[in-house]
């Protein structure tokens, strides 16, 4: 067996000492060292194969295991990594910031205690879209889910990292509803109405009295997650829509400025993306059934592959949920808005509460082709995403478009990018897909995204999420007053972890003493 990566200072005694303490507090079957284990762990889209190695993992199911662990890691001053699921994908899946770091891997916690009176739920973060999405179907509770892209993952987790989904309540953050959350000393508390023995309200009111803590542990390392309350969409009787291709590039300004007074009035309550033919194309073919030219793809190809699938430039899924009557009404809304920008083609869709359900994103049920994307290039596919948030303005989209898709040709990658709608805001995706076994590619990749958080930063956009090797380069364009809420975050880091071994380095957020 090789020996494993080190955190800075440790030495593999000090380690192993570690090791047989966490096997002693929680079992030798939840403790796992071998080289095997650590491979596993790794980030599986990983830009830079040579970064992000684990120690191992530690597999603690209930929060008094979540404590002892983590009163091993103080004792040690070991840098602990905890995860929900690890699926992750594009933003450094299960690895942990540090190499060396112990894993701390929660899928274990899968417990779910259902409200169906209010439509609320209590997850621990063991809890996939999938494991939630069976439960609802088994009980037949009358209340959909809102999923990701890629539902592999952990409720609990992709709230956490602010993960966005199709339906009105799409945007999973907002949905969060009180916390059980272990301090990195050991203490554990409950977030809003939680903190109130014996509360039935906890998953009523987010907010509780005094400061509403549930966002600071949001993209922080302030602490364990161990149960989170959310919100759920009660099953509408009613669901319409359309799917909307567009034929040029520049359809997107008036797109955006379609579409965003529609979703502010609330006329539109879910939150929709516009994307890029490869969005759709990517999960239907290869680039090699196209061409086998270098650098990006030429009009010429695109044409063609837009060709074969009935694909505009930009297409876009517009959705409508609840009471028929007004679904109905506003249908006449969405469709009159989206004629007189003279689309390539709208295709209506409909459901009513009895009938057959489309599996999809739009219905609340789970999906991961989406993934299929990262066989674009062939080989061992995979991808990290760039994501600035932008003004809801069709000009300010266009010419972001435009500075992004320059600089995709100019690195010489295809193009795939997405304009996802909130209320007032644009999140910009653009996911860079690479295929690990071309060397020349993957070179690019890390100059091609500094360059294109340059290019945002110059436009005063800043990134919402990122990959691992990405966090302190995007935290550190959140400059604002000499970089004040950088400062902050130490200021709480040091506090609620003093010893600085929980999730160093995440978001930016490094520890005194690990800052250098």
């Amino acid at each position: 067996m090789a020996d494993p990566p080190l955190p800075p200072d440790f030495t593999l005694q000090k380690l192993t000492q570690a090791q047989r303490a966490f096997e002693s507090a929680l079992g030798a079957g939840k403790v796992f060292f071998e080289d095997l284990d650590r491979t596993t762990y790794r980030d599986k889209f990983a830009v830079n194969d040579a970064v992000h190695h684990p120690a191992g993992a530690i597999a603690p199911t209930t929060v008094e295991e979540v404590q002892v662990a983590l009163k091993v890691a103080n004792q040690f001053r070991l840098p602990i990594w905890p995860i929900s699921r690890g699926k992750n994908l594009g933003y450094g899946g299960s690895a942990p910031l540090v190499s060396g770091s112990v894993v701390m891997d929660l899928s274990g916690m899968k417990k779910i205690e259902f409200n169906e009176e209010f439509g609320t739920v209590v997850l621990e973060p063991g809890v996939g879209f999938y494991d939630l999405y069976d439960y609802i179907r088994q009980h037949q509770l009358p209340f959909w889910l809102s999923t990701p892209g890629n539902s592999w993952g952990s409720v609990v987790g992709n709230a956490l990292d602010r993960g966005v989904g199709y339906t009105p309540y799409g945007e999973h953050t907002k949905n969060i509803c009180g916390m059980e959350v272990v301090l990195p000393t050991g203490e554990v508390v409950r977030t809003g109405m939680g903190a109130f023995s014996n509360a039935p309200t906890w998953q009523a009111y987010p907010f509780g009295f005094g400061p509403g803590w549930d966002q600071m542990f949001v993209q922080s390392n302030f602490g364990v997650v161990t149960k989170m309350g959310m919100w759920l969409m009660p099953e509408p009787e009613s669901l319409m829509g359309m799917d909307v291709e567009f034929d040029r590039p520049e359809d997107l300004k008036a797109m955006v400025d379609t579409i965003g007074p529609l979703r502010r009035e609330r006329v539109l309550q879910q939150s929709p993306s516009i994307g890029n033919w490869l969005r759709a194309a990517a999960v239907a073919t290869t680039r090699d059934e196209w061409t086998d030219q270098p650098g990006a793809l030429s009009d010429s190809v695109i044409d063609a592959i837009r060709k074969r699938f009935g694909l505009g430039w930009w297409g876009v899924s517009l959705r409508l949920y609840g009471r028929e009557d007004v679904n109905k009404a506003a249908y006449k809304i969405l469709e009159k808005a989206m004629t007189d920008i003279k689309p390539l083609v709208i295709k209506p869709t409909t459901w009513v509460k009895g009938q057959p359900l489309e599996y999809s994103g739009w219905t609340g049920t789970p999906i991961t082709f989406p993934m299929q994307n990262v066989n674009w290039y062939g080989g061992r596919g995979g991808h990290i995403g760039f994501s600035p948030i932008i003004p809801q303005n069709g000009t300010k989209a266009l010419e972001q478009f435009q500075r992004t898709y320059a600089r995709y040709k100019e690195y010489g990658m295809d193009y795939q990018g997405s304009f996802a709608f909130g209320e007032r805001h644009l999140t910009n995706v653009n996911a860079m897909l690479f295929n690990k076994d071309d060397p020349a590619m993957m070179k690019k990749v890390d100059p091609f995204f500094r360059q294109l958080v340059a290019d945002a930063k110059e436009q005063g956009y800043g990134e919402y999420r990122t990959h691992l090797d990405y966090m302190d380069v995007v935290a550190a364009s959140y400059d604002w007053n000499g970089g004040a809420l950088g400062k902050l975050n130490q200021k709480v880091k040091d506090a609620l972890d003093p010893n600085g071994i929980l999730a160093p380095g995440k978001s930016g957020i490094w520890p005194k003493g690990a800052r250098a």
